[in-house]
């Protein structure tokens, strides 16, 4: 754990930092925004599961506010067009969330209980698992969850802090979280924050 702490440290140090802490600050505002904003930020999530960041970045820029009102149809067609990887499965999940749109700022101020607020998204949204619902719930200014993908996963287990796991259960997913809480602490960094740094780490990058 000393070598990374310690290049996250240089990291700290350095203008990598601004440019975390100006993402921070962007997400942060999300949360403020209207429903609607709030809702194609979460398509946004329901997209990224095993698709690259980059390229789902740029498709829901393209497609921005009709993610709420194109039929399945229609989205499909637009996901086909833009090259997107899963357009069938992933239209579906979309225009089913609308049903939850409106009750989601109720989802997200349901509890102060960072596991059970996870939970009641996963729960009522398909297409949510627990990385995707961390991914939301951090884009919209929640500081204390991170997105344990397989860059995370991989980082975590070169410097000897977790062994890879085969599948990723929800058990799993929680001891692996108990690892960066604790990292965190060391730091003085929260978790979404920590995410940021270590997603740079593994990729030399800063995005979404």
């Amino acid at each position: 754990m000393k070598d990374l702490i310690n290049s996250i440290e240089n990291l700290k140090n350095s203008e990598i930092s601004e440019v975390i802490q100006s993402r921070i600050q962007e997400f942060s505002q999300i949360k403020k925004k209207s429903i609607k904003e709030i809702f194609v930020e979460l398509c946004f999530c329901i997209m990224t599961a095993n698709c690259g960041a980059e390229k789902c970045i740029e498709i829901h820029d393209l497609i921005g506010n009709e993610f709420l009102n194109l039929s399945e149809e229609d989205l499909v067609s637009k996901f086909k067009e833009y090259g997107y990887r899963f357009p069938n499965v992933r239209a579906n999940y979309i225009v089913n969330a609308r049903d939850f749109k409106e009750r989601l700022n109720e989802i997200l101020f349901s509890s102060e209980d960072r596991i059970a607020l996870r939970d009641s998204l996963v729960k009522a949204i398909k297409g949510l698992g627990y990385k995707e619902s961390s991914h939301f719930l951090r884009n919209i200014g929640f500081t204390d969850y991170a997105i344990i993908d397989f860059h995370i996963v991989d980082l975590l287990q070169k410097y000897g802090l977790i062994e890879k796991p085969k599948t990723m259960t929800k058990s799993k997913y929680h001891e692996i979280e108990e690892v960066l809480m604790k990292l965190g602490q060391k730091l003085g960094l929260n978790m979404a924050e920590l995410d940021l740094y270590l997603w740079y780490l593994e990729t030399g990058k800063i995005l979404k």
